[in-house]
């Protein structure tokens, strides 16, 4: 099939105004009080470019939309999957050239295409923890960027959920969606209830389905490796700079520290968390060859 013949499928409409309403979902995606993609506003998710729109087609979050040039619609249109283009079908494509769409949408989007979809229900804790085992926890990491990356490096190291604790940013925002690669979409997440003080409390639930929950710290008394070599494994990691809090680590069950070369004491979160991940899967991959 042929990339004119595969686009045509979808019918895309020209746009060439950047007021037109239909561009509101990508409109102002600049501006910090009222991007489409803020949870108190009109709480949308927005993917971009070709290879992580195809991940919101596929997730769980009903897609709206699709905005592009017609270069990028067309690329689009001939890489999704038989069962993505059915998807993708169901919602409106809209055809801009470059300077409408950067009108619209605040600045110059080089990557010329762009998805929307509304949030779906947070799935809940018990549905994240059904059939995993490992799991990544995060306490005040309030870095949309590091959010990504870390998501980005659990769906790569097998990372069967996400679970927040208190004072995280939304993972759903723009940047985080985008520097994840699209994986906030895919690797499911959920939240533990409680305040900065308490929601440590939570912890208790991953310890009754067998989870043995390891803080990440240098202050740690194991070894990393020494904490991966069970079942289930739930590592958690805090914010930059101060780290998990006391309150967290004593939740849990054991400290874990990554051994480093003198003079140096932490790394960035996404990147300790990568480490774990992937001393976990090598643990997993030993155990499974015994």
């Amino acid at each position: 099939m042929s990339t004119t013949t595969s686009l045509e499928r979808f019918a895309p409409i020209v746009v060439d105004d950047p007021a037109d309403s239909r561009l509101d979902d990508i409109r102002n995606l600049n501006k910090s009080d009222s991007r489409p993609d803020l949870p108190g506003g009109k709480g949308l998710v927005i993917a971009e470019g070709t290879l992580i729109v195809p991940r919101l087609v596929r997730s769980r979050f009903p897609l709206r939309a699709v905005f592009g040039t017609r270069q990028k619609l067309a690329l689009l249109a001939d890489g999704l999957t038989a069962s993505e283009a059915d998807i993708a079908e169901t919602v409106p494509w809209f055809e801009l050239d470059r300077e409408v769409l950067a009108a619209a949408a605040g600045f110059d989007l080089h990557r010329g295409l762009l998805a929307t979809a509304d949030r779906a229900p947070e799935l809940s804790v018990d549905e994240v923890l059904s059939g995993a085992t490992t799991l990544a926890v995060m306490e005040g990491v309030g870095d949309h960027e590091n959010i990504g990356a870390l998501f980005r490096n659990a769906a790569g190291m097998g990372v069967d959920g996400v679970v927040f604790g208190a004072a995280c940013a939304d993972p759903l925002y723009r940047r985080s969606v985008r520097v994840s690669m699209g994986h906030v979409l895919t690797v499911p997440f959920a939240t533990l209830p409680g305040t900065t003080t308490t929601w440590q409390r939570s912890l208790d639930q991953l310890k009754e389905q067998g989870f043995r929950v390891v803080s990440m710290t240098p202050a740690g008394t194991v070894d990393l490796w020494d904490a991966m070599d069970t079942d289930k494994v739930a590592i958690l990691v805090g914010a930059e700079g101060q780290g998990l809090t006391e309150h967290a680590m004593a939740a849990t069950d054991v400290r874990a520290r990554i051994p480093m070369s003198p003079g140096t004491d932490s790394l960035n979160v996404a990147t300790s968390a990568a480490i774990a991940f992937y001393e976990r899967l090598r643990v997993q991959s030993q155990r499974a060859g015994q």
